[in-house]
């Protein structure tokens, strides 16, 4: 199921002390027009990094938590660099009554040991997956009983952890024995076996830390810039982005690249397109033109377009499926 989890923008350590990184959840996003942040490169990594992903991204989620149920665990603060936090999805449906669930997808990889009713993705379960960034809708048909262990990795994250070219697994799902060979066979077999979460959680730490990687601060340089792309609804643009922080198009291009997987316009519109779903989600918007203005987009047509072409409906219809 793999990018299947509701993104939470508080896990993996959270805010540091005084909340000095905005919140992108909270309504009208952060202040803007404040000075770029230069955060210290290659921090310890036990110390908390700030937001890399909003709450948005399972569409209509009211209806969601009615066939599956949703836990947010945290990774080991020693993670946290590369880790936005662990997710766990469970259902049990009755007999030809499939769910399908729908993901406005995050710029991020997802590690996956799943299990239940089949096949999913192509692939027989049970199965531990690696999935790239998807950059369409995401969907995946429950039925019968299953059960997910997720890891979602931040942005770049993955391409830092395992020191690959993120792009190469974008808009796929491989085995994780393709993707990390070493350990791929017991972590899948030790988590297929565990008898709860809690014990889940354990394995994946340990395996995860056993991994771990030297700092790279081309990558702290990423996040830096992703979760001031999240916070600011101020950056709708790639050359904002330019400006900011004194790098090239291209330079950015292919640090988002290597790292992400996509583009830095593709992680840009689909931040304000969950910034919209948010809202939708919420029935706080009652001016769709004036939403599309807030967000970036030159008027409400092509505001309406962009939402459609991944969503599967224009912004209007999905408020109204929502009422």
């Amino acid at each position: 199921m793999a990018p299947g989890g509701v993104p939470n923008s508080a896990a993996s350590g959270g805010r540091p002390p005084g909340g000095a990184w905005p919140d992108p959840a909270a309504p009208g996003g952060p202040a803007t027009g404040a000075a770029p942040r230069r955060a210290p490169r290659s921090l310890p990594p036990d110390l908390p990094r700030p937001p890399t992903a909003s709450q948005a991204g399972v569409l209509r989620p009211e209806e969601g938590q009615r066939h599956f149920a949703l836990t947010r665990p945290a990774a080991h603060p020693g993670l946290g660099t590369w880790i936005e936090r662990y997710w766990t999805v469970r259902w049990s449906l009755p007999p030809g009554a499939p769910y399908l669930s729908s993901v406005l997808t995050h710029p991020a990889v997802h590690l996956t040991v799943e299990s239940g009713d089949g096949p999913r993705h192509g692939l027989e379960m049970p199965e531990a997956l690696v999935t790239g960034v998807v950059t369409k809708r995401f969907d995946v048909l429950l039925r019968g009983e299953g059960r997910v262990f997720g890891v979602k990795f931040r942005p770049g994250g993955f391409g830092a952890f395992t020191g690959q070219d993120a792009a190469t697994y974008t808009d796929r799902a491989v085995r994780l024995t393709e993707a990390i060979p070493d350990g791929a066979a017991a972590i899948r077999a030790a988590i297929l076996g565990a008898d709860d979460d809690a014990e889940r959680i354990s394995l994946m730490d340990e395996f995860l830390l056993a991994r771990r990687p030297a700092p790279d601060p081309s990558y702290e340089r990423l996040l830096e810039i992703v979760a001031d792309l999240l916070a600011d609804r101020e950056l709708t643009s790639v050359q904002a982005v330019c400006d900011r922080y004194r790098v090239g198009p291209r330079t950015l291009q292919r640090m988002f690249r290597r790292y992400v997987g996509v583009g830095p316009k593709w992680v840009l519109q689909r931040f304000r397109l969950h910034d919209a779903q948010l809202m939708l989600d919420s029935g706080e918007v009652d001016d769709l033109a004036d939403l599309a203005a807030r967000l970036g987009w030159f008027d409400q047509a092509h505001f309406n377009r962009d939402f459609r072409d991944v969503v599967g409906v224009p912004p209007g219809a999905y408020a109204a499926r929502r009422s």
